[in-house]
């Protein structure tokens, strides 16, 4: 199996790409490992610019529930507290943070995106906050910075899909780009970099709440109440029936 997350660094520019495409870049144990890792790395290794990018068809497809049957309830906290834990490191990495997302980018893979401080999408991507459907509050405070109290309310209390010009017009995706001029934007956005590593770092400071205790006191909160395994295993067995009903028409 190759490494969860492949790493290319070029002019100051580190991109980190999701490489679990058979299962949508869910994140599982091993990716979410290797994607702080490589946070960590290129923030304390002179990084100008870290991009998040996805392999395959998705961006990120969400929390990997594909061995959700040999876990307790225990080891979904544990799992959900390390996704928040890489979440809050992207929000307040001391450097600028790009991601690109294309394909499905759902539940703690839109957080993801909405973690960042320059969120692109491709055409046709499409993104949804499902996570409150089995009583998890994840990054809800960062999706409210992004688009208001009113849209994250409607978002994560519908778990709704939304499309591309949806999720610009709200603020959650700031830019469409053209996948042939990913790499061309890239360039261009760290040549326009004006300052360095030390005053980026104290302007994040200045400009992005710290709220990562709340929120992680939050997010822990909703996750031990009794059965959590029980609501996800709910939650999944009804989004199945309704995919089995709409194929059926």
């Amino acid at each position: 199996m190759t490494a969860p997350v492949e790493t290319r660094t070029a002019c100051g520019i580190v991109q980190l790409t999701l490489s679990r495409p058979e299962r949508g870049n869910a994140l599982g144990p091993d990716l979410v490992e290797a994607l702080l890792d490589g946070i960590d790395r290129a923030g304390s290794e002179g990084a100008r610019l870290i991009v998040l990018r996805g392999a395959g068809r998705h961006f990120c497809t969400g929390f990997d529930l594909s061995d959700l049957d040999s876990l307790s309830d225990g080891d979904l906290l544990l799992r959900v507290v390390r996704i928040e834990t890489l979440l809050q490191a992207v929000h307040h990495a001391p450097v600028p943070t790009v991601a690109i997302a294309h394909g499905a980018t759902t539940g703690a893979g839109a957080d993801l995106l909405a973690a960042c401080q320059h969120r692109w999408a491709l055409a046709g991507t499409r993104f949804a906050f499902p996570g409150a459907g089995f009583g998890l509050a994840l990054g809800t405070r960062r999706l409210a910075l992004r688009v208001g109290s009113d849209a994250t309310r409607d978002l994560v209390g519908t778990g709704r899909r939304i499309e591309l010009d949806e999720a610009s017009a709200l603020g959650l995706v700031s830019r469409g780009v053209a996948a042939d001029a990913v790499e061309a934007e890239l360039d261009a956005l760290a040549a326009a970099l004006a300052v360095d590593r030390e005053t980026v770092a104290r302007i994040n400071t200045l400009t992005v709440p710290d709220t990562r205790a709340a929120d992680m006191a939050n997010l822990v909160a909703s996750a031990a109440r009794p059965g959590l395994k029980a609501r996800i295993t709910a939650y999944v067995a009804a989004l199945q029936a309704r995919k089995a009903e709409g194929g059926s028409r």
